[in-house]
């Protein structure tokens, strides 16, 4: 065989890899997008879900004349709320997040009957009252029917999301420390929080240059920053952040640390660190100060 035939079939050869792999491209773009689109479905109905749990508590709260319990009852409604802020800030693929917020409102869905069986223990409800009980309870039935035929229906969420072209955190710390750069046991004593977490292996994911921006809220939600045009685009809005940290993303795992000067006044209480690169919110971890 003449070098001229060899290269025709080299050349062939080189053609049909390269139109397998467009192809291979071409249906994992059209997988992904797919997937987006199922995820936005779950997004909505658990918005939808947690906007009804938000509701139901101002229609039991009609139905209590003890103001200890209509306390207990308005405590629930807020953390509803704020559960449901959260989730309009999770980006519609971020399965871990989609997946805390479902168990988040299974554990509200327990919570709710509790009360409904106080409630109705009382002995002392009009029959409007009652009624209003009965309707609560059945909305209640209902969402509890829909939640776990969508988690049914998507238990092989993980496994596609993987899939994914997308930057993924984990590992995530936070440690307060003093001016010795010793760990801080009390919030008094912190002038710095070192933040470490890795980024991990993802051979589908873009390569090159990453902006990752970091937001370390408060436990009054408010997220601490040097300047207010500290902003970031995230799903049609902005976003202020803490830390913005520059990667340069080769698919491998990768360690990342940074750290806040606090300059502000930090009180006891629950705080949160996000995570956000490429207007996904890649991972988010929750720590305590004493």
């Amino acid at each position: 065989m003449n070098k001229k035939n060899l290269l025709i079939i080299a050349v062939s050869v080189l053609v049909l890899a390269l139109i397998g792999l467009t192809y291979l491209l071409f249906s994992e773009k059209q997988t992904n997008r797919e997937l987006v689109q199922e995820f936005q479905l779950d997004k909505e109905d658990l918005e939808n879900e947690y906007t009804r749990f938000a509701q139901q508590y101002d229609e039991l709260k009609l139905t209590v004349s003890n103001d200890s319990l209509a306390d207990l009852l308005a405590q629930e409604q807020v953390k509803t709320q704020r559960l449901l802020e959260e989730l309009r800030t999770v980006k519609s693929s971020n399965a871990t997040e989609i997946r805390r917020l479902k168990k988040e409102l299974a554990t509200l869905r327990k919570v709710m009957i509790g009360y409904i069986n106080q409630i109705d223990s009382l002995n002392k409800l009009t029959a409007q009252q009652k009624q209003v009980i009965a309707e609560v309870t059945q909305k209640y039935n209902a969402a509890s029917r829909q939640i776990n035929n969508l988690s049914e229906e998507k238990k092989n969420l993980n496994q596609k999301v993987t899939l994914a072209a997308q930057l993924d955190a984990t590992n995530i710390w936070i440690e307060p420390r003093n001016k010795r750069g010793k760990k801080a046991k009390k919030v008094k004593d912190i002038v710095k929080l070192a933040i470490g977490f890795t980024i991990v292996k993802n051979i589908t994911a873009e390569t090159g240059e990453r902006t990752l921006y970091i937001r370390i809220t408060k436990p009054d939600n408010d997220v601490l920053t040097k300047s207010p045009s500290n902003t970031f685009p995230y799903e049609n809005r902005t976003l202020g952040y803490s830390i913005k940290k520059y990667i340069e993303y080769n698919g491998e795992e990768q360690t990342i640390n940074v750290f806040w000067d606090v300059e502000e006044f930090l009180y006891a209480g629950d705080y949160r660190v996000d995570i956000f690169a490429d207007g996904t919110m890649i991972g988010s971890q929750k720590f305590t100060l004493d």
